[in-house]
């Protein structure tokens, strides 16, 4: 019931009310034809929409800034005219709403709408509800037509130089000198002895040299990326240093896996395993700054239950995070791996500092992060 039809209600009661207790006929006319039209109105609102709504976005996946397209299609599915009627889509915490006109059987009416993408968000488009209501509008009623659709407004990236920086231990990826018993690269035979794997005896070789020889590999490994983004509002001096520590955890990230890393991301509730950039990015758009996210020292202290094996720990940070608990976040991680601390500070320049085996860079703009990279990695 809308807010006009509480209001017909609360009169028609009170005129009611009063003309039994008064016994004045003026008041219970009143309320009969308050009354009446509560029981028309509710002839409008009966029913079900006789239409199909389609909803279709240009893309799912949007940068901050880039226009976000989508197409309303509604249709008559029935064999008879369908009254002018209106259906609202809900984005997000916004409300859009379309005006259907009179549509004839198997007729269809097609609305081309914007989103606006000026913040990085997870936004749901939908369910689209048809509304039905009467010409007063005492009455309302809103019935789900579709499933609702995500679109992900994903944060700004740049493209970064290539780093072979850290190894890690693969099936596949940098071959280094250390000799296995047991991988995919092949580097040379070897006497066998009590208790190598007989599945790696060279038959042949052992055929000529008269004893049975095996095979020795070369240990292939490859870098495993661990990025910790701190998530608590304290942390940072304004939200836009959030936003931009977001983008600099993304770039990192999305070019990680262009070299092949395995990454694992550490936001304010959990950690997320990515393997794909889109992953990645859709992973990124829905976090938010959190009072209840852990202090950055904390976090660190779980990358080695949920990343044991990271050779690279990315530590992004806001100005508000001094050297000296970047160093003491840093003494939490594993011992093995190479460390890298980001700060985003918009009103500082561009530096680079060292404490111990923790490399410290102080990035005002996303632009400059490549050449700090130079320079840190």
């Amino acid at each position: 019931m809308s807010r006009p039809g509480w209001i017909c209600l609360a009169v028609m009661v009170a005129a009611l009310t009063l003309g039994l207790a008064l016994g004045w006929r003026e008041l219970w006319a009143a309320a009969c034809v308050l009354g009446v039209l509560f029981l028309a109105a509710v002839g409008f609102v009966l029913g079900k929409a006789g239409y199909e709504v389609t909803i279709d976005l240009a893309s799912r996946r949007v940068v901050v800034g880039e226009q976000a397209v989508g197409r309303l299609l509604v249709r008559n599915l029935g064999t008879r005219a369908i009254a002018p009627a209106h259906v609202e889509l809900p984005v997000g915490r916004g409300l859009a709403t379309f005006q259907v006109p009179r549509l004839g059987a198997g007729e269809e009416l097609e609305e081309l709408f914007t989103v606006p993408t000026q913040r990085r968000a997870v936004l749901q488009l939908g369910p689209v509800r048809s509304v039905k209501s009467d010409p007063l509008h005492l009455l309302r009623r809103a019935g789900g037509l579709n499933e609702p659709t995500e679109l992900y407004v994903h944060p700004r990236i740049v493209q970064l130089a290539s780093s072979s920086t850290g190894l890690l231990r693969d099936l596949e990826g940098i071959a280094k000198q250390n000799i296995s018993n047991d991988d995919i690269s092949f580097h040379a035979l070897r006497q066998y002895a009590p208790g190598d794997d007989r599945r790696h005896i060279h038959w042949k070789s052992s055929a000529r040299a008269q004893n049975l020889m095996v095979r020795q590999f070369e240990e292939t490994r490859r870098s495993q990326l661990a990025i910790l983004l701190a998530s608590r509002p304290s942390e940072y001096a304004e939200p836009d240093e959030f936003e931009l520590a977001v983008s600099i955890a993304g770039s990192v990230g999305v070019h990680a896996l262009a070299d092949g890393k395995a990454i694992t991301l550490l936001g304010p509730h959990r950690a997320m395993a990515r393997h794909t950039k889109g992953q990645l990015l859709d992973g990124l758009s829905a976090v938010e700054l959190n009072d209840r996210a852990r202090p950055l020292q904390e976090q660190a202290g779980t990358i080695a239950a949920h990343a044991p094996g990271a050779s690279i720990v990315v530590l992004v940070a806001g100005s508000r995070v001094g050297p000296q608990d970047l160093t003491r976040a840093s003494s939490r991680l594993p011992m093995a791996a190479h460390r890298l601390a980001v700060t985003v500070n918009p009103n500082s320049g561009l530096r680079r500092r060292t404490s111990g085996d923790l490399t410290l860079l102080t990035v005002p703009t996303l632009e400059d992060l490549g050449a700090a990279l130079r320079k840190g990695l």
